[in-house]
Parts: structure tokens; sequence; C-alpha cells
């Protein structure tokens, strides 16, 4: 027969079982602790670096790329058609005043500028001859104007005669209307006459401007001709660098055809261009950041160019150290356009921590501890990152990604 089991021997187990559960439940709190404490809750301050809060300003931009290029390039073209004679000068080569740098055979533009001088003085012979004809052919439109004048004085008197004649009954009616009529034939002939000869006055003054003008036109082709043969001596006219020349010796260049290249490598500016993305953004007259290497040098947009070509927009910097001994032609250069400014904001020095959001979480160092805070950003560029909100002067934020500690809310710093 079963016995009833004692109740106190029911309590005992049941104890038994709760205490089993806290130990179990206890156990796993301490595991999750020392797991918890095992995920590199511990960091070491040489792998991280701080950025302290303070109070200064900060400039919104946007990146863009560039190019140092000389502020002066003289580029020197053939103004002839010719062939090149000698190379006197090799890049690289500073150059002065009047120093020559190529020699160009120029022999068919003399022969050319020969045969124009000839033209010229046939012109002007053609002009010379034009005018004694013309002289002559007035010359005789006036004396033949004035030997009818002296016919219409003689055809005057007849007519005269033949009225006294036929008053005194030695002449008949017909006689006077004869020498009348010949009398007003002479005039007539003598107006005709004269209006000849106005016109031959203005024909010939025309006449004699049509070829003077050819005369001119023709002595400035000689003029220009003159000076392409000047300018066919290539000679430096400012001091500078040849940066270039053309090598070919023996070669033809036609006129217009580039021949050397000579810069001014103490001033320089740099030709930018960036992402049509930004073509409302970037403006003439906009502030600019060049970084070469560590070095930080500022300028100001001048020029932006219309023209969109391949997705790119370009630009000109004009450097405020345009002298800068850092500066070398072709250099590639990191461009920052200026598009806003925030003065006299809290900011910290940016970097990988910063991911780009307005509210983010950072990890600010307090006594040996780095406590994760939540902070409103605003302005940034490559040097600092604007605070909103979030932290106050001289408080100092761990600059260093920290991915992989986000579900810590704070660390120790050895």
């Amino acid at each position: 027969m079963d016995r009833e089991i004692a109740p106190e021997y029911v309590q005992q187990t049941r104890n038994r079982r709760w205490l089993a559960v806290a130990a179990v439940v206890l156990g796993l709190a301490a595991l999750f602790y020392f797991f918890k404490k095992s995920l590199s809750s511990t960091l070491e301050s040489s792998r991280v670096r701080t950025g302290t809060v303070e109070t200064g300003d900060v400039e919104n931009t946007l990146t863009a790329s560039g190019e140092i290029i000389p502020a002066y390039e003289q580029i020197f073209a053939s103004p002839i058609r010719a062939s090149i004679k000698r190379i006197l000068l090799t890049p690289g080569t500073r150059v002065q005043p009047g120093q020559a740098i190529v020699e160009l055979d120029k022999s068919l533009t003399e022969i050319e500028f020969g045969r124009y001088e000839d033209q010229l003085e046939l012109k002007k012979n053609g002009v010379d001859q034009l005018r004694m004809k013309l002289n002559k052919d007035l010359y005789d439109a006036e004396i033949n104007d004035r030997i009818k004048s002296l016919n219409i004085n003689k055809l005057k008197a007849d007519f005269e005669d033949a009225k006294r004649l036929q008053k005194v009954g030695g002449g008949t009616v017909e006689d006077i209307t004869r020498a009348e009529n010949a009398l007003k034939i002479a005039e007539l002939e003598k107006k005709q006459l004269e209006n000849d000869l106005k016109y031959n006055r203005e024909s010939m003054g025309a006449s004699l401007r049509e070829t003077e003008l050819g005369v001119q036109i023709e002595g400035k082709n000689l003029q220009e001709l003159q000076h392409k043969l000047k300018m066919a001596d290539i000679i430096a006219d400012r001091p500078g660098v040849l940066t270039w020349v053309n090598e070919n010796i023996g070669s033809s260049v036609n006129e217009g055809e580039m021949l050397a290249k000579v810069a001014d490598l103490g001033s320089f500016r740099v030709e930018g261009s960036c992402s049509d993305v930004y073509a409302d953004q970037v403006k003439a007259g906009l502030g600019a950041i060049i970084r070469i290497n560590e070095s930080h040098l500022r300028g100001t947009i001048t020029q932006v160019k219309p023209a969109v070509k391949d997705g790119v927009i370009g630009f000109t910097i004009q450097l405020d150290n345009a002298r800068n001994e850092s500066l070398r032609p072709n250099m590639k250069v990191e461009v920052y356009v200026i598009t806003t400014k925030s003065a006299r904001t809290l900011r910290v020095a940016n970097g990988p921590t910063f991911t780009g959001k307005r509210k983010q979480y950072v990890y600010v160092v307090e006594k040996g501890m780095a406590r994760r805070r939540e902070i409103e950003t605003g302005l940034s560029n490559f040097d600092y990152v604007e605070i909103k909100s979030g932290l106050k002067p001289g408080e100092k934020v761990i600059l260093t990604n920290m991915n992989e500690y986000e579900h810590l809310e704070e660390l120790t710093i050895q």
C-alpha cells in the first residue's frame, strides 16, 4: 500500500528546483555580462585620434579637380607659310626679351614681297598715266569750249549784220533767219560741251580716286606682308621659360601653326573642373581652396566656362598667392569650391567618424571613458565639421571610425 509523501519533502524538492533555475539564470546573466565585456569594451588610446570642439568658421565646399597653369603663356605661331630652318633654344631654357627662339626659311615670302612691290609700282605708274590722259582730255574739252565761244561771238556778229542789211535793203528775211538759227545751234552745242566738260571733270576725279584706292590696297597688302616677314623672326618679347618648341627642322609649317610656347613660371592660375551636377552652384566670385599635398592655397573663381563637355564644367581660379613656391606647371591638385560659410560656430576636425548625416552618434572622451552621444552636424569640409548641438567647447571627440563599437554605450580608454 502506497504511503503519502511528506509535505516537507515536496517543499524541499521544489526549493531545489527553484535554486537550480536561479543558478542557471545567474549563470546566463554572468555569461552575457562577460561576453559583452569581451566585445572590445576596452580601447587603446594609441588606436584612436581625437579632436577638440572649438569655436571658428566652417566653410561648406564641393569637391573638384584642377590643374596648375602658368598665369601668362605666350604662343608663337608662324605668320607665314615657311619651313623650320634652325632651333635656337631647347625647352626648359629661360628666355629674355629680344632672344631668338626659332629661325624660319622666309625666302619664298621674300620673293612674294618683291612681287608685291613691283605690282605696287605698276599701279602707281598706272595712276600717273591715267592722270595725264584725263588732264589731256580735260584740256582738249576746255579748248573746244573756248573755240565754241569764239564761234558764237562770230555768229552773233553775223546775225546783227544780217539785221542791219535787211533794214537798208541789202538783205532778206531769210538771211536773218539763217543767221539766227546758226547762232541758236551754236549756243546749244556750247551748252552740251559745257555739260560734257563738267561731267569729264567729275568723272576724272572718280576715276583717279578709284585707281588711287587700288594703289592704297596694294600698299596695305605690302605693309601686311612686310609685318608678317618681321613677325617671322620668332623672338621673345618678355622674360619667361620656353616650355615647348617644334623641333622638326626642315618641316613645312602653315600660317598660324604653333611653333613655340613661352610661359612665365613665376605666376600661376588654376584651371578647375567638376561635374555638371554642380553647374548651378559654381559661379564667378566664389572662393576656392586648392590643396597641394599638405598645404592649402586660396583663390577666387574669375570665370566659369559656358559650355559643358562630357558632363564636366570648367572654371578658372585666380590665386591669392600666385607665386607660391609649391606651384608647378601641369600639376594636378584638389580643388574645393566654397559655396556657403558659417562664422563663429562650434566646429571639430573632420574624420572618418562623421558619416555626413545631420544626426548621428559619436564617442566623447571623458575621464578615461568614451561615451556614446547623439549630435547634430551642419556644414562640413575636408578640415572641419560644424556642430549644431550635442557638444560643448573643449570636449574631445573620437575621430576614428567606430562602427565596430556602435553597440556599446561606453568604452574604456587605456
